[in-house]
């Protein structure tokens, strides 16, 4: 208990104190997560209309599939991303290993299948609504894969606010490829870990309270911006 209450205490003295290394942290931390939710949102929600809108041969195993890769293993992901950014790798000559630029490649490969299958989810329901009006005007795929996801658009922001929470509590991967450098891929989950494993628990559970509400803060803030509550009653 008494480590849980010195974790908050130091927690209000670091941001008040207005401690520039944390505050460094913090940014990054949002800069590559929130990067992340936008490639990947980008990649996946059209991944998901054209799922939902299109018939093929092994549809149900390539949805089946998708799903699956929602539970991949971080720490794979980083492995693979590792191999694939080291020197020797395909892609070492670009010299992306331990930046915050792998750690957002890993990041976006780990929360993309999540934010396709969520809008898959959602845009399967809509398609079904929207099915026979959009046959009938004659549309093309993109125009019915454009029109859906804009309709569908709130279902589709809890899509990306699941991506944001798996990719801001990551730790795995980005250990991996970010390498936990001090002041260029330090983020808040690699610090928590660092100082754990340093036995300053108070500082990480400081660390640990400006995580989750940054998560808060983040989330309130998207809802804010996108009036998802508007209309409510109380």
């Amino acid at each position: 208990m008494s480590d849980i209450v010195e974790g908050m205490l130091s927690a209000f003295r670091l941001i008040f104190s207005l401690d520039r290394d944390l505050f460094e942290i913090i940014f990054l931390s949002l800069r590559v997560t929130l990067t992340a939710v936008i490639i990947a949102s980008i990649i996946g929600m059209p991944m998901g209309a054209w799922l939902a809108i299109n018939r093929f041969r092994y549809r149900r195993l390539t949805i089946a599939i998708l799903n699956a890769l929602m539970g991949l293993p971080p720490v794979v992901v980083g492995l693979i991303v590792y191999i694939i950014l080291s020197r020797s790798g395909p892609l070492g000559v670009l010299n992306l290993l331990f930046t915050p630029t792998a750690m957002i490649i890993a990041q976006v490969i780990i929360i993309t299948p999540l934010i396709a299958s969520i809008s898959h989810q959602a845009i399967r329901d809509l398609w079904a609504e929207y099915h026979d009006l959009l046959i009938s005007l004659n549309t093309t795929k993109r125009q019915r894969i454009f029109t859906l996801i804009k309709d569908a658009k709130r279902s589709l922001l809890t899509a990306s606010l699941a991506g944001f929470g798996r990719a801001i509590g990551e730790v795995g991967a980005i250990m991996i490829v970010g390498g936990n450098i001090d002041h260029l891929t330090r983020v808040l989950t690699t610090a928590i870990a660092l100082e754990t494993g340093k036995g300053d628990f108070a500082f990480a559970l400081a660390l640990g309270f400006i995580l989750i509400a940054l998560a808060i803060i983040v989330n309130l803030a998207i809802h804010s911006i996108s009036k998802t509550e508007r209309g409510s009653t109380w």
